[in-house]
């Protein structure tokens, strides 16, 4: 099971449980066809391969489940079984068809994968945002349903407000999720390109972004020469932005300080507020 995922699928989907009087059917693969709310765009050669391979010698252990559709067969679960039949030439597969709603197809696909650990990070970031669009829930419901906390799906949510070119890196591993929560908080973003560049050719680290970045910003909101930040308030910078998931700035004056936390909209406001409290 996935970390953080403190439900199992049938604790969310008790009609998907394997029942006594379920009917263990044998369907052309031909008839099925994929989920079309599958979150995860790539499957891996590799795991199809070995699974092939399986298959070959022992045949598809556990039956997919599936619901009917007005041409043939929606795969409920199982698509990696589904594929790597089709590459092992399988005429048959075994199946248990269920009734779901389009709802259920949505959130049990994404269920699935979160428990596989099987989603990239942007993938993950899509399937939140795809749930709460179609469903209209907000993140709040969608934490409750999903057993996943509001600040995760806001997080991952806040990714795909990066550039295009940002998100492919994140996307196939070149950056990681905490690289991209580090590019959110730069203030300048005609640097933000140049800064990418920087991080793949030197092969930086998250710690050492979120030192540029700060550099950066310091820089952009500088009109005069001012001392040089203390090692202690940019060390509680740096544990405010991880706990906080976002760009915080720590100004300390003659009197008195200040602490700024940036947020992007009321989600993003309620979820640093929850968060606090």
């Amino acid at each position: 099971m996935a970390k953080g995922l403190g439900k199992g699928i049938n604790a969310f989907f008790p009609e998907i449980e394997e029942e006594k009087d379920d009917v263990v059917q044998e369907i052309a693969i031909t008839e099925c066809r994929p989920n079309p709310y599958q979150p995860r765009k790539t499957f891996h050669a590799d795991a199809i391969e070995e699974l092939k391979e399986s298959i070959l010698e022992y045949g598809i252990i556990q039956p997919l489940i599936v619901r009917k559709s007005i041409k043939g067969y929606e795969i409920v679960v199982g698509e990696r079984r589904y594929r790597a039949g089709k590459e092992a030439g399988l005429e048959k597969i075994p199946v248990v068809i269920k009734e779901l709603s389009d709802e259920k197809m949505m959130e049990l696909a994404l269920l699935e994968n979160l428990q596989r650990e099987d989603l990239t990070p942007i993938e993950e970031a899509h399937a939140y945002a795809n749930l709460m669009n179609e469903l209209k829930i907000t993140q709040e419901e969608l934490s409750k349903r999903l057993g996943k906390s509001r600040s995760h799906i806001a997080n991952m949510v806040r990714l795909l407000s990066l550039p295009e070119k940002v998100i492919a890196y994140i996307n196939n591993g070149e950056l990681s999720m905490g690289h991209g929560r580090a590019l959110l908080g730069i203030k300048d973003k005609s640097k933000l390109q140049p800064l990418i560049q920087k991080i793949r050719r030197e092969k930086l680290n998250v710690r050492q972004v979120e030192q540029l970045i700060l550099q950066l910003n310091d820089k952009q909101v500088k009109k005069k020469e001012k001392p040089k930040k203390d090692v202690f308030l940019q060390e509680r910078e740096s544990y405010l932005r991880n706990r906080l998931g976002t760009a915080v700035s720590i100004q300390r004056g003659k009197r008195k300080g200040k602490i700024e936390i940036e947020f992007y909209n009321d989600d993003d406001l309620q979820r640093i507020m929850d968060v606090l409290e």
